[in-house]
C-alpha cells in the first residue's frame, strides 16, 4: 500500500495505550522495536522504566502508561518501544501497540486536559473517522518535571 502525502501534510505514527490513540510525528521517530529486557535504575522518575542496550548505545526508556497514570500491565506480543530522537538524546517510549502511519487533515488545538493527561503534552488532536488521536508534544512529554 502506497502512502500518498498531500503537500505540507505531516505523517505520524499512530499507536495506542489501552483504548486511547496517540501519535508522534514520523520525522521524530528513529525506529520501532519489539519490547526487550529493560534494566531498572533506582531513584528515577516513576514513569522511567530503565535503560536498554540498543546496538551498543544505552537508551533510557519511559512508560507512556505510567505517564498517563495507568497501571502497569504485562507486555504482550504487540508491545513496542518507539525510539525517538529528542534534542541530542535518544529515548524509548513503551506503547501497547503501534497501529499505522497516518495523516490528519483536521488537527484541532488541544483542550487543557485531554485523553487522561495534561493537555500541555499535546501538539494537537487529530480528528479521524474512527475517533480522536492525541498528537504528543515530545518536548513536554520527555522533559516533564518529576511530580
Amino acid at each position: 500500500m502506497e502512502i500518498v502525502q498531500a503537500a505540507g501534510q505531516e505523517q505520524y505514527i499512530e499507536f495506542a495505550i489501552e483504548r486511547e490513540q496517540y501519535a508522534i510525528r514520523i520525522q521524530d521517530i528513529h525506529e520501532i522495536i519489539k519490547i526487550q529486557d529493560i534494566t531498572e535504575i533506582p531513584n528515577v522518575t516513576p514513569y522511567v522504566k530503565g535503560v536498554i542496550n540498543l546496538r551498543g548505545k544505552i537508551v533510557p526508556v519511559i512508560s507512556l502508561r505510567r505517564l498517563c497514570q495507568l497501571p502497569d500491565k504485562d507486555y504482550t506480543r504487540t508491545t513496542r518501544i518507539i525510539v525517538v530522537h529528542h534534542q541530542e538524546d535518544t529515548v524509548g517510549i513503551i506503547v501497547d501497540r503501534v497501529n499505522k502511519v497516518a495523516t490528519y487533515p483536521d488537527i484541532q488545538p488541544p483542550p487543557e486536559r485531554a485523553l487522561g493527561i495534561d493537555g500541555n503534552y499535546f501538539a494537537g488532536i487529530g480528528i479521524t473517522d474512527s475517533g480522536l488521536v492525541g498528537i504528543l508534544k515530545l518536548d513536554e512529554v520527555l522533559l516533564r518535571e518529576q511530580e
